[in-house]
């Protein structure tokens, strides 16, 4: 199976689209840009979901729904939001079809027309900013902690399943509070969720930063980000966090009494993640033979294999695998027993490989009366034998070395390909023949920055939030600088 594979090496953005689609991960759908998520796929999502959804609860937010059409006045509200997202927006203009009377099949009515279009959400503020309106009024409301699970339509040109689809999920957080400094600290804390789930249960290492002018949400005063390295050097942004002032409280006029009595704009933020997620483990983590997903993530962490001949050896084999899997699942360990009758062990190992399961047990009648199975890893293929009375605790912690093993690998990998560059020249040639995230000096001009991204299409990822203070000059002119900045090739 994994033979059908293109390479890393030969062909990279192939060998990605080969794993998503052969690795059941998703597949393309008749509606152009749209893709379909495959049972496997939507595991994984489900899986990233749950997480997520518990580190929202605990830091004290609810989830809600709110409508997926808005109408077309409420993105004229607040200037640079219709402008950031008017060349995306798929428009909803009729409400009815009917039949051709010419006989050419469905088509609209004429007379359906809407009195306002109606955009399918290509992100959420304004219908909810039109909704809090009516659910703040009093400092006693606030803060209001909202997150919603949803889909969105953003009409791309140029699409690739899970990193960039006219339709995606994801989920919003939208907030709502009666200060600045709560706002600020809100929006820092959602991106330090999930700077904390990227690194914990995805094993990816992750910068924290601030983007610039140019590269900030439409419609945030400031808007935080991690950035992700995956092996072919370009940079991802993994999640994005914005601090959006009090814009959309004075467009939809949300206003609130406060303490002392005062009526004033509340302070609000929004952030989210989407399956882009999935995407990300797939280019941090896979290799030439398919797909290695993190055993916290997994939908599968541990799969069993039999090898038997005959029915005797298959029945003695089964009642020793339910021992097994009793004990694997006593533990929480999400396993599977692979014991279809039509496929034989080889075909097996290589799917399940392709599919990235972490940990793989192969069970014949000789493990069995030498009471031994063999383990196999899939991130190192190693291999150990273990004793059957005490396999259940051997996996569960191999299952935490994988985990820790594939964020180290990954962080390894990070550190090698972040250089530091103080001049031009060494500016382009780094992109080239070394990819990967770029530390250089930048004068602080939108104009620079545009100007670096014409030349070379690497773009400012963001400004570190760790960074020290450093005089040098701009990469480009020449300029005095207090720091670097993180520059990269991206998705």
């Amino acid at each position: 199976m994994s033979s059908t594979l293109t390479t890393r090496q030969q062909d990279y953005a192939q060998w990605y689209n080969d794993i998503v689609l052969k690795g059941g991960l998703a597949d393309y759908s008749a509606v152009r840009g749209c893709m379909v998520i495959k049972p496997y796929g939507y595991a994984l999502w489900e899986n990233m979901q749950a997480v997520l959804d518990k580190m929202f609860k605990d830091t004290g937010h609810q989830n809600a729904y709110f409508p997926l059409l808005i109408p077309k006045s409420f993105l004229s509200r607040e200037a640079a939001h219709v402008e950031g997202f008017a060349k995306e927006c798929a428009v909803v203009t009729h409400y009815r079809l009917k039949n051709d009377p010419n006989g050419g099949g469905v088509i609209v009515d004429p007379e359906a027309k809407l009195e306002e279009e109606l955009i399918i959400r290509p992100t959420s503020e304004t219908i909810i900013w039109s909704t809090y309106k009516n659910w703040v009024q009093s400092y006693r409301d606030l803060p209001l902690l909202i997150n919603q699970w949803a889909n969105v339509v953003r009409w791309e040109m140029r699409t690739r399943l899970f990193l960039r689809t006219t339709e995606f999920l994801w989920q919003e957080g939208h907030t709502a509070h009666a200060t600045r400094q709560e706002a600020v600290e809100e929006t820092r804390r959602m991106l330090d969720v999930y700077a904390t789930f990227a690194e914990e249960y995805m094993a990816l290492p992750v910068v924290r930063g601030v983007k610039t002018a140019n590269e900030r949400f439409a419609g945030a005063e400031d808007t935080y980000c991690i950035e992700a390295l995956m092996q072919d050097g370009k940079a991802l942004q993994a999640g994005t966090s914005h601090f959006l002032g009090q814009n959309f409280a004075k467009a939809f006029d949300v206003q609130f009494t406060d303490k002392h009595n005062n009526m004033d704009y509340v302070w609000a933020t929004s952030w989210g993640v989407s399956t882009r997620l999935v995407g990300a483990l797939v280019m941090a983590h896979s290799d030439d033979n398919g797909l290695i997903l993190p055993p916290k993530l997994a939908p599968v962490q541990v799969v069993i294999v039999p090898i038997y001949k005959g029915p005797e050896s298959h029945e003695r084999i089964n009642g020793k695998v339910n021992e097994i899997m009793n004990a694997l699942k006593a533990k929480g360990i999400r396993v599977k027993y692979d014991s279809d009758d039509a496929t034989r062990p080889g075909w097996k190992f290589a799917e399940h490989e392709l599919r990235g399961v972490p940990v793989r047990i192969a069970l014949g009648l000789r493990d069995i009366d030498n009471n031994q199975g063999e383990v196999a890893r899939r991130d190192t293929k190693e291999k150990t034998v273990y004793p059957l009375d005490g396999i259940a605790d051997a996996v569960e912690q191999l299952l935490k070395d994988i985990q820790a093993a594939m964020f180290q690998k990954a962080l390894a990998y990070r550190t090698d390909n972040t250089t530091e560059v103080n001049s031009w020249d060494e500016f382009v040639r780094t992109l080239d023949e070394k990819p990967g995230f770029i530390l250089a000096h930048w004068d602080g001009t939108p104009a620079t920055e545009e100007k670096i991204k014409e030349l070379t299409k690497a773009t400012i990822r963001c400004i570190p939030l760790d960074n020290k203070l450093e005089d040098g000059k701009c990469i480009l002119t020449g300029a005095p600088s207090i720091q670097r900045v993180l520059f990269a090739r991206a998705y």
